[in-house]
């Protein structure tokens, strides 16, 4: 009997070594400012784990903060997952990072880590003003209570122990918070790995992932990690100062080569493509709004009607650049910036941004010109260039002006914005203002006569 059931034991012990299920580990590692592209990695690297049924959801944290929205938008994920949610903080979880570490259900820090500092500065380090701090500090507060209480009844006294106390997550916003044995008033509370362990705010001191996974009672696993994927990277790239320029030098490019050639091909193709590369990946940043985007459109199509359907440029292709302009630097800038900082360092933001949109315009539209030379004569449009002189001596000879009305005097009949109609001796002639623009009704004196238009000036 004793044989038959050692024999039983060893069969369900090599049996439960055959069934036994591996624990799976989902890594995301947030080593970055925290801001919407750590946002989006987040709720990919959840559907990921959903998808992949992992046990655990593991962030490998080493970061010095980032946006609040941002952060609360993780800090809300991480509250609301049906996976356990792990952080290892390898070294800084300072600001945002501590919001989301305290989210966490189990925090393991290494040698050297630090969690706290979550006052709400500003992107030149100044504190905010208290309406944030005051946001941050029940943020910090709700989560950590999040965790859970247990009600004790000691000496006949109801007693309140939380498992994270909440007056702690809020000493690391509110620096007039005291704390007995804790934190002195006047300081923001930032806890070291032995200072979080002797307040709860870390489950174990480890060195490794490894290392907390064997804290954690789990010796067989798989891990694996989040990567972005193709389109995220690409994004990154685009989200670079110098593809922004090199983009909009694109853009403009492409509608200038567009309006050199007859009907609709590859160069408005291309301009369009540049727009959605630009303002795409600021969009799902956060940076670009819809009313930026829209800006943006309204100025092309401003510009379009005054090349081919307003006489003369005004006040429609002046509205366009304007606007054009206004929506290419717009979507660069945060439109917290104003909020968050101070005001002279939101016009340095808006001028850089500003500064970088003009001089990309200004390249495009000079090397719109030489490269439109050079593809010119070295292209089949060659052909159709007139390169032939018609000489007098080879029998041409130029229509003569009516009257000969250089040096005469006119009216405008039209505004010259620089180009109009005129009347000289009851005869009307397409003319160009010589100088800025001129009103209807205005006595003007001609100048010169060239390819068929009068140039003119106002008669003062």
């Amino acid at each position: 009997m004793k044989k038959q059931l050692l024999l039983l034991l060893i069969f369900l012990f090599v049996l439960n070594g055959f069934t036994q299920k591996k624990t799976n580990i989902y890594v995301l590692n947030i080593k970055q400012e925290i801001g919407p592209s750590v946002w989006r990695h987040t709720q990919k690297a959840f559907e990921r784990a959903k998808e992949k049924n992992s046990d655990i959801f593991l962030i490998h944290m080493n970061t010095y903060g980032g946006a609040v929205d941002a952060a609360d938008s993780i800090r809300s994920k991480i509250l609301n997952s049906n996976i356990p949610v792990y952080v290892f903080i390898d070294n800084n979880a300072a600001s945002a990072g501590a919001l989301i570490s305290v989210a966490c259900d189990s925090i393991y820090m290494c040698e050297g880590a630090k969690i706290g500092a979550a006052t709400v500065v500003t992107q030149t380090g100044e504190k905010a003003p208290d309406k944030y701090q005051s946001y941050m500090r029940a943020t910090m507060r709700s989560t950590a209570e999040a965790k859970g209480k247990d009600t004790l009844v000691m000496n006949g006294d109801t007693v309140i122990k939380w498992r994270r106390n909440p007056l702690i997550a809020e000493a690391m916003v509110d620096e007039d918070i005291y704390i007995k044995d804790v934190i002195d008033s006047a300081k923001i509370l930032t806890f070291t790995t032995n200072d979080a362990l002797e307040n709860n705010y870390c489950e174990a001191k480890v060195e490794s992932i490894d290392d907390l996974l064997k804290h954690s009672g789990i010796s067989d696993y798989n891990i694996e990690e989040y990567e972005p994927d193709f389109i995220e990277s690409v994004i990154g790239l685009l989200v670079n100062p110098v593809v922004h320029s090199l983009l909009i030098m694109l853009i403009i490019g492409g509608l200038y080569f567009e309006l050199q050639s007859p009907g609709i091909g590859f160069p408005l193709a291309a301009s369009i493509f540049s727009a959605v590369l630009y303002f795409a990946p600021l969009y799902l940043e956060g940076m670009a709004q819809n009313w930026e985007i829209i800006i943006f459109v309204v100025g092309v199509i401003l510009i379009a009607l005054e090349i081919f359907v307003v006489p003369g440029f005004g006040v429609t292709g002046i509205s366009g650049i304007v606007f054009v302009i206004a929506g290419l630097t717009l979507s660069l800038i945060d439109n917290n910036i104003f909020q968050y900082n101070s005001f002279e360092y939101g016009v340095k933001i808006v001028f850089e941004a500003f500064a970088l949109v003009i001089i990309s315009l200004t390249l495009s539209f000079i090397l719109s010109i030489f490269l439109s030379k050079k593809l010119l004569l070295s292209t089949s449009l060659n052909k159709f260039v007139l390169k032939k002189a018609q000489n007098i001596n080879d029998g041409y000879i130029a229509v003569k002006v009516k009257d000969n009305i250089i040096g005469n005097k006119g009216k405008t009949i039209t505004d010259l914005r620089p180009s109009g109609k005129i009347m000289v001796n009851n005869d009307v002639y397409d003319a160009i203002a010589e100088f800025g623009y001129i009103e209807k009704n205005k006595e003007i004196f001609i100048s010169r006569f060239e390819t068929g238009q009068a140039y003119v000036k106002e008669n003062i």
